[in-house]
This record gives structure tokens, C-alpha cells and sequence, in this order.
């Protein structure tokens, strides 16, 4: 119960801020139209819409790790969670409290993206359902690196890691924007050292209906979902100590 009331109590500061709200569930439909009017207009199928949805789907998430990180790094700044350290609530009542709002909004974010894919001529199949759920471990990735950013750094800093870095990050090493292959040797390398181009390519196996070609992109998924969730958890309760 408590931890839904924290819950509760995240998503009426992430809702807050509408700007932000906008332009973070905005921002990759903006991405989805412009691109595919680009396609439209150049010769070759370079953005094709199969392959880009789920694409633009991963990308959305990592605003998810700025929403994360701004709301933890407010509620230290302003002394509300040392007042709540004072509470029964453990450090892993705190970090589910601060990612359940934010993985249902990146649901929320995926779903959108799809509806307007299919207006875009995105074909409607089940294989979009799965697509669908599989960005809940990309999106646990990207909310637990917000929100130990939001632990270990100042307002300013984390919104500059979890903003401008992190979201080009994802962008350029997730293959959204142009095949990996065509660029090989080590940058192709370290894009498959991370989860991000992993997250994309099972999402694009899932929406095709070559599920055996999600294995084993969803095993580094996992892996890194995982360990950065275990993270945040011992990070945050340090703090909480600390504090």
C-alpha cells in the first residue's frame, strides 16, 4: 500500500510539469512523422516504417531516465526525502515507488507510437502487442539510470547526463537512425557491448514475427535491466545512510 501511494505521489510530480510531459511523449511522434515524410521524398526506403517504429519506440524511453532523474534529484534538493527517510519505507519501496509511474508512461509512450505508426501504414498485427511489452525491460533500464543519476548527482548535472548524453546516446548507438553494418569495426562493437541496439532489435524481431530472432538480444536487455535496477536500489540506500 505504501508503495502506491508513493507511486501515486511520483506520478503527480512527473504530471507537474506539462511542458515536459509534451515533449517527452511528443518529441519521438514528432521524429516518426518527420521521418517518414523524409521517406516519402527520397528514392530508397531508408526510414522504413516496419523498421523504424520500433526504433523510435526504444528512443522515447530515455526520457523516461530524465523524468527519473529530475523528480529524485527535486526531492532531495528540497528536503522531502529526508523527511521520508524517517519512515518504515525501505530504499526498494522508494525505487518501485519512483519506476512504476514511469514504466507505465513508457508503456503509454509505446502504445502511442504504434497507433500513429499505423496511421502511418504501419500493418496492424498481434506481433505489435509483444513488440509492446518488450520495452518494459528497456524502459527499467532507462529509469533506473535516471534515477541513480538523480542519487549521486545535483539537479543541474543530472538533467545534462540524463538529457542532452544519455538520449544522443541512445540515438546513435541503438541503429535507429542508419544500419550498424554499414558502419562496422569498433563503433559496431561498443553499440553491442550496450543494451540500446539490443532493446531495438528485439523489437523489430517481435514486430515481424521472428521470435526466434529476439534471443539473444533480450538476454543483454535482461541482464542490464537487472543489474541497473540492483543498482539504484543499494546506490538509493547508501544515500539513505548517508542522509
Amino acid at each position: 500500500m505504501r508503495i502506491l501511494l508513493f507511486a501515486n505521489r511520483t506520478t503527480k510530480e512527473i504530471v507537474r510539469d506539462p511542458l515536459s510531459i509534451f515533449f517527452g511523449l511528443g518529441f519521438p511522434i514528432v521524429l516518426l512523422l518527420l521521418l517518414s515524410a523524409i521517406n516519402r521524398s527520397i528514392p530508397v526506403d531508408l526510414f522504413n516504417i516496419t523498421k523504424l517504429t520500433p526504433g523510435i519506440a526504444v528512443f522515447g524511453l530515455s526520457f523516461m531516465a530524465l523524468f527519473a532523474a529530475q523528480v529524485i534529484s527535486n526531492d532531495r534538493v528540497n528536503s522531502f526525502l529526508t523527511r521520508l527517510f524517517t519512515t518504515p519505507m525501505t530504499s526498494k519501496d522508494f525505487i518501485v515507488g519512483y519506476s512504476l509511474p514511469l514504466v507505465v508512461m513508457s508503456i503509454a509512450q509505446g502504445i502511442i507510437c504504434y497507433i500513429v505508426a499505423i496511421i502511418l501504414g504501419l500493418s496492424i498485427s498481434s506481433s505489435m502487442l509483444i513488440s509492446i511489452a518488450l520495452l518494459i525491460p528497456p524502459a527499467l533500464i532507462f529509469v533506473s539510470l535516471g534515477l541513480i543519476c538523480g542519487s549521486l548527482l545535483s539537479e543541474k548535472a543530472a538533467a545534462g547526463v540524463c538529457g542532452a548524453l544519455l538520449t544522443n546516446l541512445s540515438a546513435w548507438l541503438s541503429g535507429i537512425w542508419f544500419d550498424l553494418n554499414l558502419v562496422g569495426g569498433l563503433f559496431k562493437d561498443i553499440a553491442y557491448l550496450l543494451p540500446f541496439v539490443h532493446a531495438v532489435d528485439m523489437g523489430k524481431a517481435a514486430l515481424n514475427g521472428q521470435y526466434s530472432d529476439i534471443f539473444p538480444h533480450i538476454w543483454w536487455v535482461l541482464a542490464y535491466a537487472i543489474l541497473l535496477s540492483v543498482l539504484a536500489i543499494v546506490i538509493f540506500k547508501k544515500k539513505m545512510k548517508a542522509d
